[in-house]
């Protein structure tokens, strides 16, 4: 893969992504793996985000300090990107939400776009595009283009899985967008489906499978 994309190489994210993939893994026990990964993301994500230098009392004396120079947006594409979302305000509770609904259609595997509403800083902010499959690529290039269409232009794509034809399609698109990951699997199956995968990231998350 290219400079582009980035694979969070990191022994608990291996951990976690393994229960994440196993089927037997309950709604319960998927749901925290899944925003821990989304954190060790946000965390590999941020690392070259500027700072702002301040000035910060201790108890004792002052020091030197920083402060994010950008406000934080995450935007998951609904639903199963809400679960990434979770977990980084864990660590990130000042950001600010915004969301983008697509479904993809069975038939064409193409998104079908039916919600957005994203905050008024997203021209201003550090945006996070989260979904927990990079599949076919089209979701992915279609909040993108969402996004851009309303200001946003530090966009950064965060996923659990991706594939090499979702990987693909995205920089075809939008080049400009780094993509952070926790792993890259072979292959699409006929249904467009991740292989190995994790299944379904939005059913199981819910508890709707």
């Amino acid at each position: 893969m290219n400079a582009r994309v980035t694979i969070v190489d990191h022994p608990v994210v291996a951990a976690g992504l393994s229960r994440l993939r196993a089927k037997t893994t309950p709604p319960d026990l998927f749901r925290r793996r899944l925003q821990e990964i989304a954190i060790f993301l946000f965390i590999e994500a941020s690392r070259s985000w500027e700072t702002a230098a301040v000035e910060v009392e201790t108890p004792l004396a002052s020091c030197a300090g920083a402060v994010l120079a950008k406000p934080i947006v995450l935007v998951p594409i609904l639903r199963a990107g809400l679960g990434m979302a979770d977990g980084i305000l864990r660590v990130a509770p000042d950001a600010s939400i915004g969301h983008i609904g697509l479904y993809r259609d069975a038939e064409t595997l193409r998104p079908v776009s039916y919600y957005d509403r994203l905050p008024v800083n997203v021209a201003a902010a550090s945006v996070l595009l989260l979904d927990p499959m990079l599949a076919t690529g089209h979701s992915a290039c279609s909040a993108a283009s969402i996004l851009k269409a309303q200001g946003a232009t530090q966009i950064q794509f965060l996923c659990v899985v991706a594939c090499p034809p979702g990987v693909q399609q995205l920089q075809s698109e939008h080049a400009d967008i780094p993509i952070i990951t926790a792993a890259i699997d072979p292959e699409l199956n006929g249904h467009g489906y991740i292989v190995p995968g994790l299944g379904d990231a939005g059913d199981r998350y819910f508890g709707t499978c």
